[in-house]
């Protein structure tokens, strides 16, 4: 198991800044079952419905993450926290595509607890994670098909470099149907407390697990 630290200035700009984690070993990534498939499908027109009236920012993890945002020095406006895009494409109306049952869970499950979280096949991170602030020169191809840049954005690192951020992941620790093992990260709001989030991941590990089978190991670094 890889270790997940939180980079020094991560901690002195947000001292209560947490991240959850959800390791999987062994597991079946495939079509998302109908099961699946029928719950992601009436959560995203229930979401639709509820959204019509609904300002995002109402909603405090929303809020919250746009704020840790802006205390970085990201625009985000510009750079949406990934579970606010998530939310702002139901809003319009544009239902999430079916990718495969890991993607679909892990969007199913941001939607849920309104924060980013992505996932990663652990067979592609080289070595331990962190968790810091990018510069002029940190940059990768997202998942979009996208150059993005990272100066002043929050990112997770491991030793070959930059592979995943709320804003959006990158290709090359991508999640196909060919992963076996895989890590979740989980981008807690701050004011959640250890408890509370330690809560929520297990409770997300969980439903995952029942999907694709293996075991995991869960918790929370702070």
């Amino acid at each position: 198991m890889p270790n997940i630290t939180l980079a020094p200035m991560i901690k002195k700009t947000y001292p209560d800044f947490k991240i959850g984690y959800a390791i999987y070993h062994n597991i079946v990534v495939e079509k998302s079952p109908q099961m699946v498939r029928g719950r992601f499908q009436f959560y995203q027109e229930t979401m639709m419905m509820d959204l019509e009236q609904t300002d995002l920012l109402t909603f405090p993890a929303i809020s919250e993450w746009r704020s840790i945002f802006k205390k970085f020095g990201t625009d985000p406006a510009k750079y949406r926290p990934s579970s606010e895009a998530l939310l702002r494409r139901l809003k319009k109306g544009s239902s999430l595509p079916l990718v495969h049952s890991a993607a679909d869970i892990n969007n199913l499950l941001s939607l849920q607890y309104k924060i980013p979280i992505g996932i990663y096949d652990l067979d592609q991170v080289e070595g331990d994670i962190t968790i810091d602030i990018g510069s002029e020169t940190t940059a990768y191809e997202g998942l979009n098909g996208r150059e993005v840049s990272f100066n002043n954005k929050i990112l997770s690192l491991d030793h070959k470099g930059a592979f995943g951020s709320p804003i959006v992941d990158s290709k090359r620790t991508a999640v196909t149907e060919e992963t076996k093992h895989a890590i979740q990260l989980f981008y807690l709001q701050p004011s959640l407390s250890v408890s509370e989030g330690e809560k929520l991941v297990t409770a997300s590990a969980e439903m995952f697990n029942q999907i694709h089978g293996g075991d995991f190991l869960s918790g929370v670094s702070s």
